[in-house]
């Protein structure tokens, strides 16, 4: 399992655990919004963290920058990983990557997860609305950067450290903007939606087009606060992250 280690962080291991969570990260992001989800969660789930290529441990590694192949490892380095029941959450990006890395469990005939949790990101059937912006000269796609909030403002002001975050800011955005959709069946399991009342970035009703990507049960929940409402809102949000995937645990 060496080689997954380097993909799956496991803050607080459980050998007790009787399910498993895997939290992918948003663009530009790592495993850190998600360090401490264990300790708030309900105790048989055991919390496990997706760290990409580009980012913290592995920031020598150079990126993905298109979705097919990365899924396509994801499957392959999880693998091990899948001998429990287990959910999937991601954050905007992460969310996309959840979706495409379930259908490629599926085509693979892998276990499926039994939840789905997809955070302020839009329905993956919808139309990026900037998919060109990884393309961008350096200065227009760092005004575009500080218009969507999500990278510190001591980063963007540092030219140094900027040149360590827009290769991967680059490539992330690059997954998303190359990202094609194509028409498959609807899933059988659930999929259950979070989003900011204040998220202009994806506007919480483009999170309820979710619903067609599942012919099992579907639920939209929101919360104060704009598209880094996991971070404001963090109990809110794993208080229904836990009841939702208690729900869905084989009994």
């Amino acid at each position: 399992m060496q080689q997954s280690n380097l993909w799956v962080k496991v803050p607080k291991p459980n050998p007790d655990a009787s399910m498993r969570l895997f939290c992918l990260p948003y663009a530009g992001g790592g495993t850190m919004p998600f360090r401490t989800w264990a300790d708030h969660l309900p105790p048989q789930i055991e919390v496990c963290l997706v760290q990409l290529p580009g980012r913290e441990a592995r920031f020598r590694e150079s990126p993905f920058t298109n979705i097919t192949p990365l899924v396509q490892t994801l499957a392959q380095v999880l693998d091990p990983y899948l001998d429990l029941p287990f959910a999937l959450f991601g954050h905007s990006m992460g969310s996309l990557i959840c979706f495409e890395l379930a259908r490629q469990l599926r085509a693979w005939q892998k276990p499926s997860p039994l939840h789905l949790f997809v955070s302020g990101r839009r329905a993956p059937q919808i139309p990026d609305r900037d998919p060109l912006m990884y393309t961008l000269p350096e200065g227009e796609f760092l005004q575009k950067l500080r218009q969507l909030n999500g990278t510190p403002k001591q980063v963007l002001e540092s030219a140094e450290l900027m040149q360590l975050f827009l290769p991967v800011l680059r490539a992330d955005f690059a997954i998303l903007g190359s990202y094609v959709y194509l028409e498959e069946r609807p899933f059988d399991f659930p999929i259950s939606a979070f989003g900011g009342l204040e998220d202009t970035i994806e506007p919480f009703n483009l999170l309820e087009y979710w619903n067609k990507q599942t012919c099992s049960s579907f639920s939209l929940q929101l919360f104060p606060g704009d598209h880094f409402f996991l971070n404001t809102n963090q109990q809110s949000l794993l208080e229904n992250v836990g009841r939702l995937v208690l729900q869905t645990q084989p009994s």
